[in-house]
């Protein structure tokens, strides 16, 4: 039984970016930030068509799971995906 671990910490970590991840928008705008390194609420509203608020809601989650960071750019913020775990687990499910 070498293969199991009892340190569980690493496992919650990995836990959480998965279950931020789960979401069908919270995953297509970790990819959108990946495509286009980075962009405000506006541009993501305007891509998926949803409302502003519920964006908000999913960069929050995203935000708290330490997928994404937002930056100050004058009056926007910028999001950009800051996790490499995140980064890697979109890449290899989405260019699949």
């Amino acid at each position: 039984m070498d293969h199991f671990s009892n340190d569980t910490k690493i496992f919650d970590e990995n836990a959480e970016i998965l279950k931020a991840l789960a979401h069908p928008i919270r995953l297509c705008i970790v990819q959108g930030l990946l495509s286009c390194n980075g962009c405000n609420v506006s541009k993501i509203q305007n891509c998926l068509d949803i409302p502003q608020s519920t964006i908000s809601q999913h960069l929050a989650k995203l935000r708290s799971s330490g997928i994404i960071a937002g930056e100050r750019n004058g009056l926007e913020i910028v999001y950009k995906v800051v996790n490499p775990k995140a980064k890697a687990i979109v890449n290899a499910i989405v260019n699949n």
